[in-house]
């Protein structure tokens, strides 16, 4: 399949006034339904998000599992296209079939998911929704140099090859606390460069991620942190700044939030004692 995380464009720039028509690429934006399909071969609609063509299999893992709809790898048979060649959306179309283990619940398919930024959800409702569905505090976590944090956002931009030729991606990065690249995704929405990231390591069996930090390219959100707590990762680096219910978040789970993050400086929000030197 060829790469659709781009689309080539023809527009007119101007230079000193003086206006020339090119090529260019810009950022792919499509739809894609992700759907489970159970053991007694039923499908169920799961949610339709707006994403970069890309890694889809890993944002659909990803995103089920940072919603609570199945628990790691061992709940998911198989991840495909959708199977009928006449459907026109086919490979905006995503099944996963979960195993008989799986203890799928279709009834929380009829609320509103509280991860996604639209919503409604108040923040505080969203909060009860954690403690509800069986969040917990992270457990033991690595420690990580101060030297190393002010590095991250770098080398997260550095590895970022759709974004160098578009400008146009969101991206999020899981590190080593030595401050490695791991798995780098991009995408225009920065929940799914999240999903993609956590839906790589469930299908490997990797969960939970607790030995790991994430560098995300943008702002630390309620939701990004709800992700990332539901994948085990215990530090949070943001390029730019959190909301006040994604410190609140971090407080009561035991997260670290960092954000602001440059080569010479950064903002701790909670968990400072992760950091070290």
């Amino acid at each position: 399949m060829k790469d659709r995380s781009m689309t080539p464009v023809v527009i007119r720039r101007y230079v000193d006034g003086v206006p020339s028509d090119e090529r260019d690429l810009v950022a792919s934006e499509e739809p894609m339904e992700i759907r489970a399909v159970t053991p007694d071969a039923t499908t169920h609609s799961v949610a339709v998000t707006m994403r970069t063509p890309g890694h889809d299999f890993e944002l659909a893992v990803g995103f089920m599992l940072a919603e609570g709809l199945i628990a790691g790898r061992q709940d998911v048979v198989d991840v495909s296209y959708c199977p009928d060649p006449d459907e026109i959306q086919q490979f905006n179309i995503v099944n996963v079939t979960l195993a008989p283990s799986a203890g799928f619940d279709p009834t929380l398919l009829q609320r509103n998911f509280y991860a996604t930024s639209s919503c409604g959800v108040c923040g505080k409702a969203s909060l009860e929704a954690l403690r509800t569905f069986g969040a917990a505090t992270v457990g033991i976590s690595p420690k990580i140099k101060a030297s190393v944090i002010q590095q991250l956002p770098d080398r997260l931009r550095a590895a970022q090859s759709v974004f160098q030729q578009t400008g146009g991606l969101h991206a999020s990065g899981l590190f080593t606390p030595d401050g490695d690249l791991l798995t780098m995704r991009e995408d225009v929405g920065r929940h799914n460069a999240l999903d993609k990231v956590v839906g790589q390591h469930a299908m490997a069996g990797d969960l939970p991620l607790s030995q790991h930090v994430i560098v995300v390219s943008g702002r630390a959100s309620w939701e990004l942190m709800q992700k990332s707590l539901a994948a085990g990762i215990a530090v949070v680096v943001a390029v730019g700044a959190p909301s006040s219910l994604a410190v609140e978040l971090a407080q009561e789970f035991g997260l670290t939030l960092i954000g602001f993050t440059k080569p010479d400086r950064f903002n701790v929000y909670a968990g400072s004692h992760r950091i070290v030197g």
